[in-house]
């Protein structure tokens, strides 16, 4: 313990040193603790400011080095002066020149787990590289928690689905790299077209949806349905969850009894005006026959009194 407080004391002295600025006007902006999934990426969102006027980025060298011995790199231009274990995994994402530090970290292993230290340089001239003002943010760094394996993903949904109508479903997780965001894939067909949605929660950690309407039908009903995440580096995490359905509201027990009740209500009125209709002909046809044997027998009456 009091060897590594006496390192970081040493450390102190040094930056003080190769720093002829006061340490309150130089500041920096980093995350203390991040989750870093094992062989995906890690983000370090990184900020800082000076008493310069603003300087172009070719004057500013941005190195990362670890807390406890400023002279092992994991991050610099030269990549030359980099830590083997370090080397083609880095890469400053943030513009030096507008005050932007952030740095990347792929492939993550499992010793990547810092203190993890900014500092910057900052060259007299354009043409003079060798003489530089430098200072090492000791105070600012940050600390990566290894994950093995990522946390399931949250779904949230209704209780039940109803057969016909529009389901939302919604699958959530968090992760630290929004350079390589996370891919969802859903054990439905492709018919059904996700929208995805990416945002920060807070510094440091990002928040990943993808978000899956469909109509659900009879056959979907205790049926399974999957959302499966998968993170750079090709780790994978998946949700289930079990659909029940309700059924759409049926009314035929009603509207076919009445519909058979109204239909053969029609069909009997009109065969019932089809029968009055015929019964009216049929006494007018009579009254005009009786009519006509009336004619008659008057027509005899009078000739035999002739």
């Amino acid at each position: 313990m009091d060897k590594d407080r006496k390192t970081v004391i040493l450390c102190l002295l040094l930056s003080a040193i190769c720093s002829p600025v006061v340490s309150e006007d130089w500041k920096a902006t980093v995350v203390k603790r991040l989750d870093a999934l094992v062989t995906s990426c890690v983000v370090v969102p990184c900020s800082f400011s000076h008493p310069k006027e603003k300087l172009p980025a070719s004057r500013l060298r941005g190195i990362w080095h670890r807390k406890s011995q400023w002279n092992q790199l994991i991050y610099a231009s030269d990549d030359t002066t980099v830590l083997d274990s370090f080397k083609d995994r880095t890469q400053m994402l943030g513009n030096l020149g507008q005050d932007n530090c952030t740095l990347e970290i792929t492939d993550v292993k499992n010793h990547d787990n810092g203190a993890f230290c900014f500092r910057i340089e900052l060259a007299r001239t354009e043409t003079d590289k060798a003489t530089k003002d430098k200072f090492s943010f000791v105070e600012d760094c940050v600390e990566l928690d290894m994950l093995s394996e990522p946390a399931k993903p949250s779904l949230v949904h209704s209780p039940t689905a109803t057969e016909g109508r529009p389901y939302v479903v919604t699958c959530t997780v968090t992760h630290t790299c929004p350079s390589h965001v996370p891919k969802f894939t859903w054990s439905r067909s492709n018919t059904d077209r996700p929208t995805e949605v990416h945002r920060l929660i807070h510094n440091g950690l990002w928040e990943a949806q993808s978000i899956l309407t469909f109509i659900p039908q009879a056959m979907d009903d205790h049926s399974e349905l999957t959302c499966t995440a998968v993170f750079n580096g090709q780790k994978t995490t998946s949700a289930t969850l079990k659909l029940f359905l309700k059924r759409a509201e049926n009314y035929n027990h009603i509207i076919i009894p009445v519909a058979v009740g109204i239909g053969t209500a029609v069909i009997f009125g009109v065969l019932c005006i089809f029968m009055v209709k015929k019964y009216k002909k049929r006494i007018i046809e009579l009254q005009n026959q009786e009519g006509s044997m009336w004619h008659r027998l008057s027509r005899m009456s009078r000739r035999n009194r002739s």
